[in-house]
Order: structure tokens, then C-alpha cells, then sequence
């Protein structure tokens, strides 16, 4: 697996549209959650339910500024999906399609 992440909570993350909406939108930069706000037609407590999720699981950083939060894409935990995603995508050499092979063979 890529380094020591939780891939479930990430994937689960990913499963919903407005939440690859907002890191779709986060990759032109940090934002604060007002201006996320009005690319959306949802209200502030269901933004809010999005946002922790996505920090939660570290696809997203926050900091807070004066009263406003800042979100911007963890673009480090995203390249560790990337690489995994990669990764269990071609074959490799330590493959476990090829261990499978292997087995069916040696029968």
C-alpha cells in the first residue's frame, strides 16, 4: 500500500460528487469556505459535513484565518494516491496476479 494511509476512508471520500466537485475546485488554490460556498447550491452546515470529511481523511488541509477557514488540496496525499493508484494499475513485479499464476501452475 501507499506508505502507512488509510485508503478506505480516502476512496469513501471520493465516492461523492460534490466532494470532487471542491477538490477539483481546490486545485486552482487555496480558497476560504465562503468562496467554496458559492460555487455550490448547498448550505453552510452541508459544506461544512463535506469539508471534514475530506480533512478527515487528509485529502484536504485547513487553517484558519481571522474567522474564516482556508481549505487547499494535501497535493502530498494526493501524490501518494496518485503512486498507488499507479501502482495497483500495471503490473508489477511482486504483483499478486502473478503469485496467483504461479500457484495455478505449480497444480
Amino acid at each position: 500500500m501507499a506508505g502507512d494511509m488509510e485508503l478506505a476512508p480516502i476512496f469513501k471520500a471520493l465516492g461523492d460528487n460534490t466532494r470532487l466537485r471542491i477538490l477539483e475546485l481546490l486545485s486552482c488554490g487555496e480558497l476560504c469556505a465562503c468562496d467554496i460556498l458559492e460555487s455550490f447550491q448547498i448550505t453552510q452546515p452541508t459544506l461544512s459535513y463535506h469539508m471534514k470529511i475530506l480533512t478527515d481523511c487528509g485529502l484536504v488541509d485547513s487553517r484558519k484565518e481571522g474567522q474564516w477557514i482556508r481549505y487547499s488540496n494535501n497535493t502530498e496525499q494526493i501524490n501518494e494516491i496518485r503512486e498507488y493508484w499507479n501502482i495497483i494499475s500495471s503490473a508489477q513485479d511482486n504483483c499478486i496476479c502473478k503469485t496467483i499464476k504461479e500457484k495455478k501452475n505449480e497444480k
